[in-house]
């Protein structure tokens, strides 16, 4: 049944047929309609309503000088995940617009429902996009919108959002990300349409968190907005209104998986410092640890992020864990060859003597070795008894006995030469071969206390990072 009446309220009283014929045919121009409702059901009220449908191309104010207000709000109602490489981010959000169309009205008494849900095609809907959106949205399409009895319209649709945002993973695994949402017009500028924010932000966050059902890797710590003015080049401006989430990753699963194997690991190759360095145990177990640090950290792969804008923490530190128990493998190497060859080598460089023997001597406790006692005191008797003429053993006479007891005299004395050329070579390169020792010994000391070092720093480092990032 068509509307009851049609009230034209800005037409003057002057006006000719053919202008009265004109806005008859287009309403919206001057004045709202005025539905009245034959009774008070909906398919009355719809019958009423359809001459507004007809006007859905057309912004819906009276004065088009009048900017249309749309207030915004949203629930986020699930982080679904952070693509660390591409710098995007995953959420679920429930938006909300609320705008007024002025060119409806009705009595709610009388058309008995003060709102009725509609196809979303035969109104005028905002153009408001997300700035940051990178994918097409997934989410099931909503073909209804809410329509009020005192003009207002409320669309209400999910979206499944794909934004980019500037991931910071440095501190991985305890990161906290801020990420933008930022809404504005496609086409209209800010004379035409304006965006307001139709919640406060605090309840936004309280909302969110309370519907929130992925409760998985990530944690909803606050939603903020703000409201900026977009000046383009063409002279005018549009509104835009930004939300800014503040998410933080929840870091128990990559402490118990990454963390802690990985101290446990760089721990027991830390005690290993305690096996002799000369026992050919010591290596083979620094490089058993070795192979099964390599295998942890092929197995835990997809655990770690992969690389964003920065390199992450967590990667340095696996790194230097590794490099440090390479460096202890090849310390025990350079040891063991110290420890079996050093007799052989050159007496150590000056500057080998200084740095080595007495700074990082004194600097790990372990103060250069007293030299050996003389030469003198070492070296054997050299001196040969000599026989006279006519000494000999009793009973022994003669040129024969004479003859034999100079050749084993000379003999003897051959044999004292070899062996002190022998003892005055070893006394010689004693000296040598116990520096060099000592400056393997010293090396070994001094990696040792850089281990421990390393490794107090690592946990204090990740104490402090893991408290302020829950402190937050």
């Amino acid at each position: 049944m068509a509307p009851k009446a049609t009230t034209l309220k800005c037409l003057p009283p002057s006006v000719g047929p053919a202008v009265v014929v004109f806005l008859i045919l287009i309403p919206a121009v001057c004045s709202a309609i005025e539905v009245n409702c034959s009774q008070p059901n909906q398919p009355a009220l719809l019958e009423a309503l359809t001459p507004i449908f007809n006007l859905s191309s057309i912004r819906p104010v009276m004065n088009m000088t009048t900017y249309t207000n749309v207030n915004i709000y949203f629930t986020l109602y699930g982080i679904l995940g952070v693509d660390e490489k591409a710098q995007l981010l995953h959420t679920y959000l429930w938006l909300h617009y609320w705008w007024m169309n002025e060119f409806v009205s009705w009595d709610p008494i009388q058309c008995g429902n003060d709102k009725i849900s509609l196809p979303r095609k035969k109104f005028w809907v905002p153009d408001i996009v997300i700035n940051e959106f990178m994918d097409e949205n997934t989410a099931p399409f909503v073909p209804y919108v809410y329509l009020f009895s005192n003009g207002k319209v409320h669309d209400a649709q999910p979206v499944k959002v794909v934004s980019s945002c500037n991931l910071d993973i440095y501190t991985f695994p305890f990161d906290i990300q801020n990420c933008t949402l930022t809404f504005n017009s496609y086409i209209h500028f800010a004379m035409d349409l304006q965006i307001t924010l139709g919640k406060r932000a605090d309840e936004i966050t309280e909302h969110s968190k309370n519907v929130m059902t992925t409760m998985g890797e990530w944690e909803l710590l606050e939603i903020t907005s703000h409201k900026y003015h977009k000046q383009l080049d063409k002279g005018g401006h549009v509104d835009e209104l930004a939300f800014h989430i503040r998410v933080r990753r929840r870091a128990t699963l990559y402490v118990v998986n990454l963390l802690i194997p990985s101290c446990f690991l760089i721990t027991v190759d830390l005690f290993s410092f305690l096996l002799p360095p000369q026992s050919v145990d010591r290596s083979s177990f620094k490089m058993t640890l070795i192979l099964g640090y390599t295998v942890f950290l092929l197995i835990m792969n997809d655990l770690l992020p992969i690389t964003g804008n920065t390199i992450p923490l967590i990667n340095v530190f696996f790194s230097i864990c590794l490099a440090l128990m390479v460096a202890s493998l090849l310390e025990t190497i350079l040891i063991t060859n110290l420890l079996y060859g050093s007799g052989d080598f050159s007496p150590a460089p000056r500057w080998v003597q200084v740095l080595v023997l007495q700074i990082l001597g004194r600097l790990v406790c372990m103060s250069r070795k007293s030299k050996e006692p003389e030469d003198s005191d070492m070296k054997p008797s050299t001196v040969v008894p000599q026989q006279k003429a006519g000494d000999g053993l009793p009973g022994e006479r003669g040129p024969t006995l004479e003859g034999k007891a100079v050749q084993e005299l000379r003999s003897l004395s051959r044999d004292l030469r070899a062996i002190r050329l022998q003892v005055e070579k070893q006394l010689g390169g004693s000296q040598s071969s116990d520096e060099w020792i000592q400056v393997g010994f010293i090396i070994d000391r001094l990696l040792f206390g850089l281990y421990i070092l390393f490794i107090s720093v690592s946990f204090i480092t990740i104490i402090i990072i893991w408290a302020q990032s829950y402190s937050q």
